[in-house]
């Protein structure tokens, strides 16, 4: 397996896990921006040839990364994300229970979107 590279396609809302051009997992997400800039991570998807090689994990620390560097806070809505943030506190701040209400309420309010 070569190594896996990460790219952030934020015009769609897709965090993608490459292996030579080929697109083997990804985050769907989207910005929160009220009551404050969020990034919320709402599916986690592996193609099934390519579970067990750590590109969940890789693409859910690649994503706290992301929102380290920009400064903004996670609320994720992920249950694969969630359980990620728990095991590795150091990475990933846990999130504001204001912010992940704000999140779900997005989200009932586009249903289109995921």
């Amino acid at each position: 397996m070569s190594a896996i590279e990460i790219r952030d396609d934020r015009a769609a809302g897709r965090l993608e896990a490459l292996d030579g051009g080929e697109v083997v997992g990804h985050i769907e997400y989207f910005v929160l921006e009220s009551p404050e800039r969020a990034l919320v991570p709402v599916h986690t998807i592996v193609e099934p040839a390519h579970e067990g090689k750590g590109i969940a994990g890789s693409l859910a620390r690649e994503f706290y990364a992301i929102a380290e560097r920009e400064a903004v806070a996670v609320a994720p809505l992920c249950p694969y994300v969630v359980k990620w943030a728990e095991r590795h506190p150091d990475e990933a701040p846990a999130a504001d229970p204001e912010l992940l209400r704000a999140a779900k309420d997005w989200l009932v309010a586009h249903p289109d979107r995921f």
